[in-house]
């Protein structure tokens, strides 16, 4: 019953995620942990709307927006996202290059085209049943988060506060933080993604319908939909809680407060924490952005292409969908790219979030819309109560993107 839904969840917690979560660890400590508990209901809200709107149509996000939508708010929004997941796509292959280096030692920049091209040929030529089963165990590389909390000594009174006390400040720093959290963890690709990736399974299962088609199917799908989205949300944000735990009992109570990047944050708790917790916390890195890199690039020809109406998805071979391919190694080779043209990888992390945080309202918009109309859900248009979530996720982001303008502008 785990698929779309887990590895959607677990690619959340990629490395650029991993150092957007030490850094709030390592500067605010426990008291920034509540923020993961609030944003479950919300990333679940609007991942289950992509969710089904994937599975009750048959189409993609992208597909559905070039239908029902003005086309100039879809050329706004696939194209805002292309350009941020292929900036995140470089800062994550740094964060594993360097990662690595840590690690073993040698080049980054070797290891990071390494991991390029072994992510690359996976794509391109293993079958999709294949490679998602490859990507459903690789989301078992997140407990490597979980490992390293046994390793340090957690203050448990001190972080339960943190968790279920909410501490919030106006000062500018805490703000920007908080965008950062709320725009790594509830970002534009995973909306696409997942919803691609239901379309993915319709296409790969031979019973198997879109819901206007064969609407008996709609209780088992919309029972399992729900199943795996709650599950990989989950785990997604358990992990991100561990990630600011562990940073918040070392980094934070060491007074190294100012962590930028994942490779950063495990350096620095090799005096501290010591060499187990390094390797973990290095090694869960290499994995994270492994899971991670196929869905940015994923996601992203995914859009593109249901944008232009070209034949998608991973299921179809390389010769027949060859302008789907060709977008998706372009978009892998101009992140690893970045890496050898010297662009700072914090602005472009910062750049990367900004643009995430502008063009993630817009998105979330159109998909409360499209599943709020018969038209398009049939009688399978979304529910009250998750409506009702879904726009408070989309108001939360609206107030993201104006806090990260706002810190842009400030810095």
């Amino acid at each position: 019953m785990l698929g779309p839904g887990l590895i959607t969840g677990a690619s959340d917690d990629d490395p650029s995620g991993i150092a957007t979560y030490s850094q709030t660890g390592a500067q605010f400590g426990y008291s920034a942990l509540w923020t993961m508990l609030v944003a479950y209901p919300l990333m679940s809200a609007i991942q289950l709307v992509s969710a089904l709107i994937g599975r009750v149509t048959g189409c993609g996000v992208a597909a559905n927006m070039r239908r029902h939508s003005p086309a100039g708010v879809m050329y706004f929004c696939v194209g805002l996202m292309a350009i941020a997941n292929t900036i995140n796509i470089g800062a994550d292959i740094a964060a594993m290059g360097a990662s690595a280096q840590l690690v073993f030692g040698g080049k980054a920049l070797v290891y990071a085209a390494a991991f390029t091209v072994a992510s690359l040929l996976l794509q391109v030529f293993l079958q999709y049943t294949t490679y998602v089963k490859i990507l459903k165990w690789l989301t078992l590389v997140l407990f490597a988060y979980v490992g390293v909390v046994f390793a340090v000594k957690v203050p448990w009174p001190e972080a339960l506060r943190g968790t279920f006390v909410p501490t919030i400040s106006l000062h500018s720093d805490f703000l920007t933080v908080l965008a950062a959290i709320f725009g790594t963890t509830i970002s534009p690709y995973l909306f696409f993604w997942q919803a691609s990736e239901e379309v993915e399974e319709v296409k790969c299962v031979k019973e198997a319908k879109p819901l206007v088609k064969a609407p008996e199917q709609e209780p088992a799908q919309t029972d399992r939909i729900k199943f795996d989205t709650y599950i990989g949300m989950a785990a997604s944000d358990i992990i991100a809680w561990f990630i600011i735990l562990t940073t918040a009992a070392t980094l934070h109570a060491g007074g190294k407060t100012d962590i930028q990047t994942a490779s950063q944050a495990a350096e620095a708790l090799r005096p501290i924490a010591g060499r187990f917790a390094f390797l973990l916390f290095a090694l869960g890195i290499i994995g994270t952005g492994l899971l991670a890199l196929p869905v940015l690039a994923g996601s992203a020809a995914y859009a593109v292409g249901e944008m232009f109406k070209w034949r998608t998805g991973l299921e179809a071979k390389p010769h027949r969908a060859k302008k789907f391919y060709l977008l998706l190694s372009a978009i892998m080779l101009a992140g690893l790219a970045l890496n050898y043209v010297h662009i700072d990888p914090i602005k472009a992390l910062f750049w990367s979030a900004v643009v995430n945080g502008i063009v993630a309202p817009p998105i979330m918009i159109v998909m409360m819309l499209l599943a709020s109309r018969p038209d398009v859900m049939q009688e399978f248009v979304i529910s009250k109560r998750l409506k009702i979530m879904g726009w408070i996720a989309t108001g939360v982001m609206t107030l993201v993107a104006v806090a990260s303008i706002i810190g842009w502008l400030t810095k």
